[in-house]
């Protein structure tokens, strides 16, 4: 993606800012809380949570009978379709969530069940191991491609190549193999090469590590079901009353059971919102850019009025700004004869960021207003770019309408806009000359991320199964890899006043200066001109989905192994584990890197990475198995 988000800071007159703050949290706040409660109430609720997604045309019906409704009247229609976009957005994330957590029960009990000792094994196929093992290495030869004797290695320059190339697609292979086997011997041997990495182990298993690894997995199912029943989403509750039911609830009651006792310590003890819901502009014109006698930029947003904003940005932003000013005027004096969908602005959403001060909410908050830019804009030859695509698309989309009988008065409006736009976005607004970046297609850079090893960088050639080059954590950094010491440094120390103010109870919310932020963004511009110098067609991230799980169910498993039967000391140990190891925020790093990339015109693709193998191994497997998925799906 070539989209990027940036931020600034909205300054303006007291007045302006209160009439803003009461408008967001007295009506419009209070109408996301309304449709999100009113949805989750509703008969078909079940039926959307199987779809996975809730009809529009019930969502905006739902938010139009409520416009007329107090508190809700005296909005601008804005805020309206924001409203309802949002809470659209909040259970569509939700129910993927909910898909995915039981998508992945349901997988990883099927790995449960098929995964057994080498002694069960034994015994379910009356045969020796040796016998399985035999039956392992045929099957092992039917399924894996053989190499042709006449190619033989190159002389020359010795290259780093992969030794597990295939694992991946072979992994899927023999799982599928062992779902449609009958025969026990089969199955078992099949069962052996799976969790044995597709691999013939001359070594005896090791009993301890078995029954640890097992447990891992239990581990695993048993938080996913844990977070299956997680609440739907119910809004903020900025006047605390909610939190105050509940307080009363659980004092004047007795709970009925555990779960019943952790939902309500649950909600006391959540930290609950003191600002309101961002508001969404998805138009680029629904904003009007201005510029004073003395040269500063403001803003002002349809249906607020003559309320004008003050743009208050990091130097590195501003010519972003002064190019949507630009943009707007070159349209303005035109007379229209450009298409607003070239704009270099997508869409804003203001919201308000907690202030620590106490004072009028308006004062105390920060109001930030945040932008999406496409940065193919930015240049005459990517401009062109989205222009091809842009006519493209408009051709297609026309092409199919016309091609429908008996047009309603709508589709035929419709027409009318496509064939303006296709009319005026053939004169593109003038914009500086800079080649795209042209990378190779079969060098991928692979980043993978771990506890001890925050990141490791590996540069595949794909086609050859060799790695380029590695890069650890210190190579990328170099001489400012003395701020990741700080960084850990500083996290232990705001670890250890947490703890402190646990214990008196007092606030215990402390915030971390930007060295992390810094730091990220040393990572992903070294990521990024590593990928320029070897011509990267594309840089390979993880999955960040299943890294929480990862990581916990590893150090549980860690802690049960070395204090089995004693909670106490397991919960010591993994709590001392977290605090030694290197803690990081790998979703920030990656927000970092995709806006770097996207800069760059560096392609971004997401892959999962492998569980048990090396900072370096991982690296690489990630680069070769998502390119290995790349090709599946072309054929």
């Amino acid at each position: 993606m070539s989209v990027i988000t940036i931020q600034c800071r909205l300054v303006a007159e007291e007045n302006s800012l209160r009439q803003l703050w009461e408008l967001m949290t007295e009506k419009n706040t209070p109408l996301i809380n309304e449709i999100l409660v009113q949805v989750g109430k509703h008969p078909e609720f079940e039926t959307w949570l199987e779809k996975g997604s809730i009809p529009a045309e019930l969502l905006k019906t739902l938010g139009n009978s409520l416009k007329t409704q107090e508190p809700f009247t005296g909005q601008p229609g804005r805020f309206y379709t924001s409203a309802i976009a949002l809470v659209d957005y909040l259970y569509k994330s939700w129910f993927a969530l909910q898909k995915r957590r039981k998508n992945q029960i349901k997988g990883k009990q099927r790995w449960l069940e098929m995964l057994k000792s080498d002694q069960e094994l034994e015994k379910e196929s009356q045969s020796s191991l040796d016998v399985i093992r035999t039956k392992a290495t045929e099957l092992l030869s039917k399924f894996t491609p053989q190499s042709d004797p006449n190619d033989k290695p190159k002389k020359g320059k010795k290259t780093k190549k992969s030794a597990k190339p295939k694992t991946f697609s072979l992994f899927k292979i023999l799982l599928n193999t062992y779902e449609e086997a009958e025969e026990p011997l089969t199955r078992c041997a099949l069962a052996y090469l799976l969790k044995n990495n597709c691999q013939i182990s001359e070594l005896d298993e090791n009993p301890e590590e078995f029954t640890r690894n097992k447990r891992r997995k239990e581990i695993e199912i048993e938080r996913l079901k844990d977070q299956l029943q997680s609440r739907i989403p119910k809004g903020r509750d900025l006047t605390g009353e909610q939190w105050l039911e509940t307080l009363k609830i659980a004092t004047l009651n007795v709970t009925q059971n555990e779960n019943e006792a952790k939902a309500w310590q649950a909600a006391l003890l959540r930290k609950t919102a003191n600002v309101p819901f961002p508001v969404a502009y998805e138009s680029n014109e629904d904003m009007t850019w201005l510029k004073n006698d003395k040269n500063r930029l403001f803003v002002r947003f349809n249906g607020l009025g003559k309320l004008t904003f003050e743009i208050y940005c990091d130097k590195r932003h501003l010519h972003y700004f002064q190019r949507f000013l630009e943009d707007q005027e070159i349209l303005r004096n035109s007379k229209r004869q450009h298409s607003s969908s070239l704009f270099t602005l997508r869409s804003g959403r203001i919201a308000w960021l907690p202030g620590e001060e106490k004072g009028e909410h308006w004062k105390v908050n920060q109001l930030n207003f945040y932008c999406s830019l496409d940065t193919r804009m930015l240049t005459t030859e990517g401009t062109q770019q989205v222009v091809e695509e842009k006519v493209t698309a408009i051709t297609e989309i026309l092409t199919k309408t016309k091609q429908k009988d008996d047009l309603n008065d709508k589709q035929q409006a419709f027409i009318t806009r496509q064939q303006s736009t296709l009319a005026r976005i053939n004169n593109p607004f003038p914009r500086p000359s800079k080649p795209n970046y042209q990378g190779k297609s079969l060098i991928l850079i692979g980043v993978s991320f771990g506890l001890e090893k925050p990141v490791t960088v590996a540069v595949v050639d794909v086609i050859k199964n060799e790695v380029i080059a590695y890069r650890s954590v210190k190579q990328l950094l170099g001489e400012n890899y003395n701020l990741l010491n700080r960084q850990r440094q500083q996290q232990q120390r705001l670890s250890h006043e947490r703890h402190k103010a646990q214990k008196q109870n007092k606030p215990n919310s402390f915030g971390e200066s930007e060295l992390g932020q810094y730091v990220d963004r040393l990572l992903a511009d070294a990521i990024i001109a590593i990928a320029k110098k070897y011509q990267a067609g594309s840089i390979v991230l993880p999955k960040l989905r299943d890294m929480r799980e990862q990581i916990s169910s590893e150090i549980q498993s860690r802690a049960e192994n070395q204090c089995p039967g004693y909670k106490e000391g397991q919960q010591k140990y993994a709590k001392e584990y977290r605090i030694n190891v290197h803690r990081w925020s790998y979703g920030r790093l990656i927000k970092s890197i995709k806006s770097q990339a996207a800069q760059a015109g560096i392609a971004i693709e997401a892959g999962t990475q492998p569980i048990r193998a090396s900072p370096q191994e991982k690296a690489r497997d990630l680069a070769v198995f998502t390119y290995q998925e790349r090709q599946a799906a072309i054929i």
